[in-house]
């Protein structure tokens, strides 16, 4: 079994900074991608961060240059520092890690509970 625990969420000014964390445990070999999604009130989801194995790093276009997304492979964890933040980056954040149970097993993506970001005045 793996586990998935997210921490970092709360309420924040416009133009403040929050970090969220996120760290898997359990049965792990190893972990492919990981990285961080939203769900908008209304429940629209987007991608807002990811990064791989290999390093490889994408962003959604509305957070390139205010969030940076960063893995720690020996606590096979994943943040998103935010910064800048705006009301519209209001959104329940969840992380998500591609686990390998062996060297020959698919990833399988396993998801954090949530947390909730809100950024307003």
């Amino acid at each position: 079994q793996v586990q998935v625990l997210e921490s970092g969420g709360g309420l924040v000014q416009p133009g403040g900074s929050l970090t969220l964390s996120c760290a898997a445990t359990g049965r792990i070999f190893s972990i492919d991608d990981m990285g961080w999604y939203r769900q908008f009130p209304g429940n629209q989801r987007e991608l807002v961060a990811s990064v791989s194995s290999g390093g490889r790093i994408n962003y959604s276009e509305s957070v390139k240059g205010r969030f940076t997304v960063s893995r720690d492979n020996g606590k096979n964890s994943v943040y998103l520092q935010m910064n800048s933040l705006k009301p519209e980056d209001t959104a329940d954040y969840y992380c998500f890690v591609g686990v390998r149970s062996s060297e020959v097993a698919l990833a399988v993506i396993h998801w954090g509970q949530g947390t909730q970001v809100t950024v307003s005045s």
